[in-house]
């Protein structure tokens, strides 16, 4: 742990305890909120090469392991464009 406010925390493992049991969210881990980060990304069109800088990766092999989180383009597409017509005959 630092007392410098320059310098990052070490160890967050205290707060986070403190701050999930606070929020009721047994169980929540940091990396979690990081897949979240990543799933939003990737969900909004965002490369891997972008979503691994923004994390802070160095390697692309370490965010292609987020590469699951957006695995059915096709899927999304078809649902996308599936509303849009739904929409348009007024069934939405």
């Amino acid at each position: 742990m630092s007392d410098n406010p320059d310098k990052p925390r070490a160890d967050l493992k205290r707060p986070w305890d403190r701050i999930t049991k606070h929020a009721k969210l047994d169980g929540l881990r940091i990396h979690d909120l990081r897949h979240s980060f990543a799933s939003v990304g990737a969900g909004g069109g965002m490369g891997l090469p972008i979503i691994g800088k923004l994390l802070g990766h160095t390697q692309a092999a370490t965010t292609a392991r987020y590469a699951h989180l957006d695995n059915d383009p096709l899927k999304r597409a078809s649902e996308h464009i599936a509303g849009t017509i739904a929409a348009a005959l007024g069934e939405q």
